[in-house]
């Protein structure tokens, strides 16, 4: 299973920016849609292109190793 790590980069971005970061400028800054990113965040497993991941990369200035992490189940 995949497990994103979208909240953390998420609340770590907002600590560094000391503002609030809501899933609606993520969706506008990435062109990400709001209803992937809130799967993305709220359903374990949920399955995304490579693009979104390679823009939320690019949003969060991480690697894709910060983003998701590989769990043998």
């Amino acid at each position: 299973m995949i497990r994103f790590h979208l909240k953390k980069l998420i609340a770590d971005k907002e600590f560094a920016e000391k503002r609030r970061i809501t899933i609606a400028e993520i969706s506008e800054e990435t062109g990400i849609n709001r209803m992937t990113l809130s799967k993305i965040l709220n359903h374990p497993g949920h399955s995304t292109v490579t693009d979104n991941l390679d823009k939320l990369c690019t949003y969060f200035d991480c690697k894709i190793e910060d983003l998701v992490t590989y769990i043998k189940e």
